[in-house]
């Protein structure tokens, strides 16, 4: 009998974080250099007039899944 093995496809549904950040009005390439910064979620949703429980949001994101949110294996 012959074991097929699932092929785990290297993409994924969620959406990337650049897409998540232009989404709600916040410049990517911003929000990166203010988390290279060390700067606060409330100094960085200040700069950016959102909330901080929505800075919070992007910056888990980037902990957990980082730019592009692109994971699988073969």
């Amino acid at each position: 009998m012959e074991e097929y093995i699932r092929s785990r496809v290297p993409w994924s549904t969620e959406p990337s974080l650049k897409f998540k950040a232009e989404e709600v009005g916040i410049n990517f390439d911003d929000f990166i250099a203010d988390l290279k910064e060390g700067k606060s979620d409330m100094e960085i949703a200040k700069e950016f007039d959102v909330t901080e429980k929505l800075i919070y949001h992007l910056r888990d994101h980037f902990m957990r899944y980082g730019l592009g949110h692109i994971m699988g294996q073969d």
